[in-house]
């Protein structure tokens, strides 16, 4: 399998990390895909930094697949606004979308792929739900824990940052949903699940 950069040529696959801009949310629970959309851009040698759809974005090929990488930077529960506008430009279907976020019910260090599905309560997911009218999007969710006790503050959960043992669990959880995402671009979601599901 081989990956480089490519010509321009239309862009026939969309891969989102969901996350939150800024340095003070770097390394939180929340930003679990941008974290996971960075490990692949390492894997195929590429920097996100080109700035399209209200997103840091970058184009590159994967197999025969002309993708485009995107971390939307409208905080997490507007990713939709970032999402619907590169679907709409590229002519893309939801199943031409994958999108990678973070799921409070997986324990860290474990990822679940699915085909569609609702939103799991994530508010990015909900929001691009909500503003492209489909729930059709291939999706890669990344374990973050669970709350510590049920009182404790949501928000304050999902914006909190891994202790050093989750931290590399998490490293290897990103890295995991890099290469399942390598598959799933290429058609092979069947391929990924078997291997990388939880």
């Amino acid at each position: 399998m081989f990956f480089h950069k490519s010509k321009p040529s239309p862009v026939d696959f969309l891969i989102v990390g969901l996350g939150n801009p800024g340095k003070k949310h770097e390394g939180t629970r929340h930003n679990a895909g941008f974290i996971a959309l960075e490990a692949l851009a390492d894997k195929l040698g590429i920097r996100i930094n080109r700035i399209k759809f209200k997103s840091f974005c970058a184009e590159c090929r994967i197999g025969d697949r002309h993708v485009l990488l995107m971390m939307p930077q409208t905080f997490m529960n507007l990713s939709g606004e970032a999402v619907s506008e590169a679907m709409r430009f590229y002519k893309l279907k939801p199943q031409q979308v994958l999108i990678l976020f973070d799921d409070i019910s997986l324990p860290v260090g474990t990822i679940r792929i699915r085909r569609k599905g609702s939103d799991g309560g994530q508010n990015g997911m909900r929001n691009i739900i909500l503003l492209t009218g489909s729930d059709e999007f291939p999706r890669i969710k990344i374990g973050v824990g669970e709350k510590p006790h049920p009182d404790y503050d949501l928000a304050a959960w999902v914006l909190s940052r891994y202790s050093k043992e989750e931290a590399l669990k998490l490293l290897e959880s990103t890295k995991n949903a890099a290469q399942a995402a390598t598959m799933i671009a290429q058609g092979d979601i069947d391929g990924a699940m078997n291997q990388y599901s939880k």
